[in-house]
């Protein structure tokens, strides 16, 4: 399913929070190995001691994420590492956005010993690693706030079925001068090569550090907006892919810092000119098989894959507050600017909001379908889950899909898109949270700690910003009021 480029588009509300400082789990009773002590699992943890040791490492970056997928991280030095893979490194979740209230906040980061990787920067000059953690409780049990272990979660279900999720997602940012000067880089426009262009030096730059940490790179390149760009990552599947958009969103940003230069994921960072999206390539394979495909049907596109699809668009206004978690999310969601704003599907209609690549003869597994609408500031453990769990519904559910749309939807009158069926995304993202609330199937995907915090959290987001007096209120209404 390899991805190719296609024309397209954080603040927390609540306050800043104290990093988490690193402790030592406290023992109690129960409590036991965090880490699986199969042969396998041992052998795993000897490789990343000897990788570590190899490159001389120094310091160890433990990443999370919160809720609303901001990194986390702690550093130890390199003599914590081996305590860390046995059983955890404890810390106070209570300051965490989305974890745990104060008198349950003890918990365990635990590193996934498959996600180790070599940062391509040194750290105050000391060679450093990373490893992505799950979160734990310190008996073991894992932590039901965590993420990363919702997706986890939801892809062992569909692993119980034999089946993997694959997923290649688009993400799009752009570089300005700084956090509060939005000037961009350059004028220049989709796949445009900028000679001399100190935003295509840091795109490749942060391209070789990708493959620098094993993220296989498919392709970069300049997109429509001035100063905004994209990389595509290969196909893998959904639970590494997760863990590599947030190594990407980290590198895209550290390496513009380190060259005095701001990059933004932010949906809609200008006005008048496309915002950033992450359109989600994804497929369902059992084993070696790829079940969005079949031989001779319209568009090669199985009954699966139909009933997958079937169930994105039947489910998409709900979860969209996951896949589109910010205020500013739905100022790229309008008719205009390449934001699929409207509930249809078709081949080479990218006004829709899902679009099924055409078929290249012999290249079966590359049949997916490309989810326009989610941008690139949602948290993708939790945009991956609930864009599974719709798919999944459509299948269980047998949901029939219904005819392409291959129209331009933007340019389609009020009536024309009622007679045709077609509705809309929610407009705001109180609309969305309205929706979302409402869901059984986000509820059961994200489990009732993600799901009421994450509520939470949009409610408060929500609330500070509709009391808030923009430039535009004072420019258009002082003058005439």
């Amino acid at each position: 399913m390899p991805t190719k480029p296609s024309r397209k588009t954080q603040s927390r509300p609540t306050p800043a929070a104290k990093k988490p400082a690193p402790t030592r789990p406290t023992p109690a009773a129960g409590v036991h190995k965090i880490a699986p002590q199969t042969d396998a699992a041992r052998r795993l943890r000897q490789e990343v001691i000897e990788r570590a040791d190899r490159h001389q490492v120094q310091v160890v970056n433990l990443w999370f994420t919160d809720i609303v997928g901001q990194l986390k991280s702690f550093v130890v030095p390199r003599h914590q590492l081996e305590e860390a893979l046995e059983e955890g490194l404890g810390f106070d979740g209570s300051s965490v956005e989305g974890f745990a209230r104060i008198y349950e906040s003890d918990l365990l980061a635990v590193p996934d010993p498959s996600t180790f990787a070599i940062l391509p920067f040194q750290v105050d000059g000391q060679v450093a690693c990373r490893l992505i953690c799950d979160i734990h409780h310190p008996d073991g049990r894992p932590y039901q706030g965590d993420p990363r272990w919702v997706l986890k979660k939801n892809l062992e279900a569909l692993s119980a079925k034999g089946l993997t999720m694959y997923t290649g997602p688009e993400l799009e940012f752009f570089y300005m001068k700084s956090p509060h000067d939005p000037t961009t880089l350059d004028d220049a426009g989709y796949f445009d090569m900028i000679d001399d262009n100190l935003g295509t030096e840091l795109r490749q730059k942060t391209m070789a550090a990708m493959a620098s940490m094993g993220i296989i790179v498919e392709c970069g390149h300049h997109e429509v907006a001035p100063s905004q760009h994209e990389i595509d990552l290969r196909y893998c599947d959904a639970l590494k892919m997760a863990d590599q958009v947030m190594t990407y969103r980290y590198l895209v940003r550290e390496i513009a810092r380190r060259h005095g230069v701001h990059a933004t994921f932010m949906p809609k960072p200008i006005f008048g000119v496309n915002g950033s999206g992450m359109h989600v390539h994804q497929s369902i394979f059992d084993g070696g098989k790829n079940l969005m495909y079949e031989k001779g049907a319209p568009y090669h596109l199985s009954q699966f894959g139909r009933s997958y699809t079937a169930g994105v668009l039947k489910h998409a206004r709900e979860l969209v507050a996951v896949t589109n978690q910010w205020v500013n999310s739905y100022k790229r969601l309008v008719p205009g600017y390449e934001a699929p704003a409207y509930l249809a599907w078709g081949q080479k209609n990218r006004s829709a909001l899902i679009r099924v690549p055409m078929y290249k003869p012999g290249n079966e597994k590359a049949t997916r379908i490309e989810v326009r609408f989610p941008d690139p500031a949602a948290n993708p453990y939790l945009a991956f889950a609930v864009l599974l769990a719709a798919g999944m519904a459509g299948v269980n559910g047998k949901y029939e899909l219904r005819a392409p749309f291959e129209e331009d939807v933007f340019h389609l009158s009020s009536d024309e898109r009622k007679k045709a069926q077609i509705e809309e995304l929610p407009g705001s993202l109180d609309e969305a949270v309205k929706l979302a609330e409402q869901s059984a199937l986000v509820k059961a995907c994200l489990g009732s700690h993600v799901f009421e915090k994450f509520v939470e959290n949009k409610r408060i987001e929500w609330d500070r910003f509709r009391i808030q007096v923009t430039k535009y209120e004072i420019e258009r209404y002082m003058p005439m009021i």
